[in-house]
């Protein structure tokens, strides 16, 4: 981290730039973010977290069913409509309270509501802490896809509330680690090193040095290519076009969102191995760091590639049916392949 974000943010702090300013990612605990809230805002959380945030003395006021099938175009519209019945203006500040689904959902009420009104992320899994409430992205699901409705909306500030991930059973903390060893993977083999040198299989080993560094790789790549128009941020999709295939195939059951992205990094490294993008034997490499964190690398989902090749055709990378995919060129560099062949990816789901 730069000087001057240090400067901004403050020594605690990772200051994230954005096109007009920035904000702050700040790590506390439930106590310091329960201060640092504005008095003037309606707090959201799904019906899971809402009780966790009670517990730490903050009463969500709007709530909605936990997981990935909420993140839709019906719950967006009435979460919308109750934060108009609560008579909210432009200077309330809505609150998400939650994971990746909470963030994305109720970042795109604050973006859309009387066209923008201040938004405060408070991630409490670890998946969230570390990628999706950096860097503003917001949106929901449709029916043809992921995150195919939605804006680029950066919130006002982040406040972490690191005691949260004590709440968290073993597998969620293993679903944030496979986006901590994405970021190993397309941009670190130092940070790679760490994590072998480290090993964060339960929440008491995650250190707000781990944290920082993801918001920091993260920011870096953001401030880079805010809006996606370079391909940089892509690269930040390392898995993603075959995972969130798999995960709209299964109707975003039986498997969390880490977890079928670890399979997609699997699937993509080895996919660029067989067109000659990255050195033989990286793949392998892939797969047994995310098999000792207890990720999976393969599912019964990827015998039906029809059904994942035609999810992967609305992936937003994609132009003019072809593939693309952000494959890694060897441990710690990432690039976008624009077209890449349909045979080719068959290959890699048949194995």
């Amino acid at each position: 981290m730069g000087s001057s974000a240090l400067k901004q943010a403050g020594a605690d702090s990772i200051w994230v730039p954005t096109e007009c300013s920035g904000y702050a990612v700040e790590i506390l605990d439930w106590q310091r973010v329960r201060e640092a809230l504005p008095e003037n805002r309606i707090t959201i959380a799904d019906d899971q977290v809402a009780a966790i945030a009670s517990a730490a003395g903050i009463m969500a006021d709007i709530t909605f069913p936990a997981g990935e099938p909420s993140k839709n175009l019906a719950t967006y519209i009435g979460v919308l409509e109750q934060v108009a019945n609560r008579r909210a203006s432009r200077g309330t500040s809505v609150v998400a309270i939650g994971g990746g689904v909470t963030g994305d959902l109720v970042g795109f009420v604050a973006a859309t509501y009387m066209r923008g009104v201040p938004f405060v992320q408070v991630p409490t899994t670890l998946l969230a802490m570390v990628d999706s409430s950096v860097g503003g992205k917001v949106g929901i699901d449709l029916p043809q896809g992921k995150n195919l409705a939605g804006a680029f909306y950066s919130p006002d500030r982040v406040l972490i509330p690191r005691d949260a991930l004590t709440t968290l059973p073993d597998r969620q903390i293993r679903n944030g680690m496979a986006e901590v060893w994405k970021y190993g993977f397309i941009m670190s083999e130092g940070f790679i090193a760490e994590l072998d040198a480290h090993p964060v299989l339960q929440a008491d080993k995650v250190t707000d040095w781990m944290l920082q560094r993801c918001i920091e790789f993260k920011r870096d790549v953001v401030a880079a290519d805010f809006r996606e128009t370079t391909g940089a941020r892509a690269t930040l999709n390392f898995g993603h076009t075959i995972g969130h295939a798999i995960e709209k195939v299964l109707e975003y059951r039986d498997l969390l969102h880490g977890e079928a992205i670890s399979i997609g990094m699997v699937r993509e490294a080895r996919l660029g191995e067989l067109i000659g993008f990255c050195p033989a034997g990286t793949a392998n490499e892939v797969e047994s760091r995310l098999q000792r964190q207890g990720l999976p690398a393969t599912h019964p989902v990827l015998r039906q590639p029809d059904e994942l090749i035609a999810a992967m055709r609305t992936d937003k990378k994609s132009a003019g049916g072809k593939l693309a995919f952000s494959l890694i060129s060897k441990l710690g560099a990432c690039r976008l392949v624009p077209d890449v062949g349909e045979a080719e990816v068959r290959a890699v789901l048949a194995e």
